[in-house]
């Protein structure tokens, strides 16, 4: 019965995930095309160094260690998640524990220390978050539902944690009891001591009881997780890896050039063959307006954030009390693509038929994108590569090229550049100290 039910849920999570991860594939390719600079060999070599290795996360060393600790955990967990699964299917228990012997014991002595550094971790977590209260935690864009997500998931490590120790700590002493269905383990780390101090005043039946609770506890959190990371902040587990892959390399200030722009200026100074310039041509759109003007790259940087806000707390115009953050430029994004993404499913419309009234600029104010210095610091602080203000500069672009909109005093210097070459208002050309 046990591996009838675990199959149907299989199944279930199977299908369900598969459409969940399906729907936020589609809002990242509603944005417009992208090539990756650099060759295929360095942006693996990023892979390796940044989202594998977690370079960029020890700049902040303590939170980083407790991150490393959940990080690792995380990922050797998954040799026995797998275990666990394969006996979900054939009905074995610890079904590579006798082919693995000492490599076995080795194994989940490493979880089980894992698993206590990643529970200290998330008990730091939850006391810089709610106690703490790091300012970089607290930002009002976090207001809601981002604080309950960071929260969820952290109660969600708890459990998982629990069910582990729970399920290895019963099984511990039933391998005395029923050494036929428990295989031998060995000496576990936490477990060995932790069972029996817990649970060893347990019958027989409560044994087989509470590592089935622990058993069923640790799959069910698990698939817990891939049911809701599609909608939570978390999902940058599974995408910090391609983000960090098809982040161009390229040096760190360099804009991305315009086309037209360079047609026009071209066309001014008669660099361009009649052929080539078609005046009647109508007037392009620059820059970003709406998720569809991004890159798809742009939209997967939104799905990646973590909200962690380093960028935030390195922004010279945050610092200084503006309204910017480039936090919550990423949160706007992902937020927009979803609104956009689920108005396209319900409506069975494509992306150019679609118009609700709204753009970016309904969620992100001229005010927030007219702090940006375009220093870079949200840039360099981003653990995974995420790029804040190649966005900034598309709706700026926008704003001013496309709109002809824009601060106030900026337009004398638009109008100085244009006429003398100089963004200062001198009533000669910048080169006439040639003549």
């Amino acid at each position: 019965m046990q591996q009838i039910i675990f199959l149907l849920l299989i199944v279930g999570v199977a299908y369900l995930g598969y459409t969940r991860y399906a729907r936020v594939y589609q809002n990242i390719q509603l944005g417009k095309a992208y090539s990756p600079t650099g060759s295929v060999a360095e942006r693996i070599k990023n892979v390796v160094l940044i989202a594998l290795g977690q370079k960029k996360m020890f700049k902040n060393f303590i939170p980083a260690i407790f991150h490393f600790f959940i990080y690792a955990a995380f990922l050797l967990t998954q040799i026995e998640l797998i275990e666990i699964i394969l006996d979900g299917i054939t009905g074995n228990h610890r079904l590579f524990a006798n082919s693995l012997g000492g490599l076995y014991t080795l194994i989940i002595n490493l979880i089980e220390i894992l698993s206590f550094l990643a529970l200290i971790a998330t008990f730091v977590f939850l006391y810089r978050r709610n106690l703490l209260k790091v300012p970089r935690l607290v930002k009002s864009e976090l207001n809601g539902w981002p604080k309950l997500d960071a929260n969820y998931i952290l109660l969600g490590e708890l459990l998982l944690v629990g069910a582990i120790f729970t399920m290895n700590g019963a099984d511990a002493i039933l391998q005395e009891l029923q050494p036929s269905h428990y295989p031998d383990t060995g000496p576990l780390a936490f477990s060995s001591w932790l069972g029996p101090l817990l649970f060893g005043g347990f019958s027989e039946q409560s044994l087989v009881i509470l590592e089935r609770v622990g058993w069923w506890s640790h799959i069910l959190v698990v698939f817990g997780f891939i049911l809701y990371l599609p909608v939570s902040k978390h999902l940058h587990i599974f995408l910090a890896f391609p983000n960090v892959y098809f982040t161009g390399i390229k040096p760190r200030g360099e804009m991305t050039n315009m086309p037209e722009i360079m047609q026009e200026v071209k066309s001014m100074f008669g660099l361009v063959d009649g052929a080539e310039a078609d005046v009647n041509a109508e007037l392009p759109q620059f820059g970003a307006k709406d998720i569809h003007d991004l890159s798809w790259k742009n939209i997967l940087d939104a799905y990646s954030c973590t909200e962690c806000g380093r960028c935030t707390a390195a922004c010279p115009a945050n610092i200084t009390g503006k309204k910017l953050s480039p936090r919550k430029i990423m949160m706007d994004v992902r937020d927009r693509a979803e609104t956009i993404g689920k108005g396209l499913e319900t409506q069975k419309i494509t992306i150019d038929q679609y118009d609700d009234g709204k753009s970016l600029f309904d969620l992100i104010s001229p005010e927030e994108l007219h702090a940006c210095t375009t220093c870079n610091a949200c840039v360099e602080e981003c653990p995974i590569l995420i790029n804040p203000l190649d966005i900034i500069l598309q709706m700026r672009r926008y704003e001013i090229l496309t709109n002809a909109a824009g601060p106030a005093d900026w337009t004398p210097r638009f109008t100085s550049l244009e006429n003398s070459g100089s963004v200062w208002q001198v009533p000669v050309a910048r080169d006439a100290w040639r003549d």
